[in-house]
């Protein structure tokens, strides 16, 4: 197989704020893996909180070059195992390879990815459309830019509750709220109880990745549900949650693909936890992937595309929530090179 690396840079259409970061673009790393006259895509995105770099990401798929110019493909899943010993300690690297293994051997077989796992898409969640951390005024008017029936409100500010309460005056959407590892446990346990009155269907990730004894009592009290997000990156996270979180939302760059996710999303289903799967500011290449699990999951956020002034590929697309797939197989992606900013 050829590899080929597109560092790139995604402008957005707002500045988005997140309790512990503000960016007004994300860099990303697309790569391609070509076979013949196919080509699959993959996405890796950089992360300031993980320290994740584009050279970095960039770095590690060099290391793999020469390995795979000469791998006969078979699966994914195989291919995998053998990068996972090669580079298995970057994961956004890893990711951005396993998706484009998956979209290369749909698009081999004639299938979209959803379809070689037989996955039956007649009760696919709908994604929520996400809104950074800003004044209430530019909260509310972005908002009311995007009518949307489900929305992931980001907050960690000293006027949540406010926020929530403002934004419920102008839509009935259900709300989710991201506190993205801000709050205290007293403060998730008494914002629960308020914002379950303002129609918020869960809380994501409130208190910090470890404090798992802090996660404990909000389990027990919390008005809502608790879902993990920075407490749930590898596949042995999901079963530390139990009992600490209602659910587990999985990052596939965090984990290291499709691969390992589907392995999470089977033990969260084993031990009773809601699924998601939650995006990283991706292009549509990282949000296709994302779309072949769909099935899979109770919950998902997966819209990182719609947050870009210019997107760099074609594949999935959603409207009002709804995901729709194309009519090309693997997970559906196809590069627009010209638009990539090298």
């Amino acid at each position: 197989m050829k590899l080929n690396i597109y560092p790139t840079k995604l402008v957005l259409k707002h500045p988005f704020k997140i309790a512990h970061d503000s960016r007004e673009s994300q860099e990303t790393v697309i790569v391609e893996l070509r076979e013949n006259s196919f080509s699959g895509f993959g996405e890796a995105t950089t992360n300031k909180y993980y320290k994740i770099t584009a050279e970095y990401i960039s770095k590690s798929l060099e290391e793999v070059r020469g390995f795979l110019a000469s791998y006969q493909f078979e699966t994914p899943e195989k291919l995998w195992e053998e990068l996972n010993q090669r580079i298995g300690k970057n994961s956004f690297a890893l990711c951005a390879l396993d998706e484009a293994a998956y979209d290369l051997y749909g698009k081999i077989h004639g299938k979209p990815v959803y379809q070689l796992w037989n996955s039956n898409q007649a009760n696919n969640p709908l994604t929520n459309f996400t809104i950074g951390i800003d004044s209430i005024e530019n909260m509310t008017k972005k908002l009311q830019e995007q009518p949307w029936p489900l929305y992931k409100i980001k907050l960690g500010t000293s006027e949540d509750i406010e926020i929530i309460k403002a934004l419920r005056k102008v839509t009935d959407a259900v709300f989710r709220v991201d506190a993205n590892c801000a709050w205290t446990t007293e403060e998730t346990i008494q914002n629960s109880k308020e914002m379950a009155e303002l129609g918020v269907e869960f809380i994501e990730q409130p208190l910090a990745a470890d404090n798992w004894e802090g996660m404990k009592k909000v389990f027990q009290k919390s008005a809502l549900p608790i879902i993990a997000d920075e407490s749930c990156i590898k596949e042995n996270d999901v079963e530390k949650c139990y009992g600490y979180f209602h659910g587990v939302n999985i990052k596939l760059t965090k984990c290291g693909g499709l691969t390992p996710a589907r392995r999470m999303i089977k033990k969260a289903e084993e031990l009773g936890l809601k699924k998601m799967v939650g995006c990283m500011t991706e292009s549509t290449v990282g949000i296709s992937a994302i779309a072949q699990l769909l099935p899979q999951l109770d919950y998902v956020d997966m819209d990182g595309a719609l947050l870009l002034k210019s997107d760099i590929a074609s594949g999935v697309t959603i409207e009002n929530g709804i995901v729709k797939y194309g009519k090309e197989n693997g997970s559906g992606v196809t590069l627009l090179k010209e638009t990539l900013n090298v």
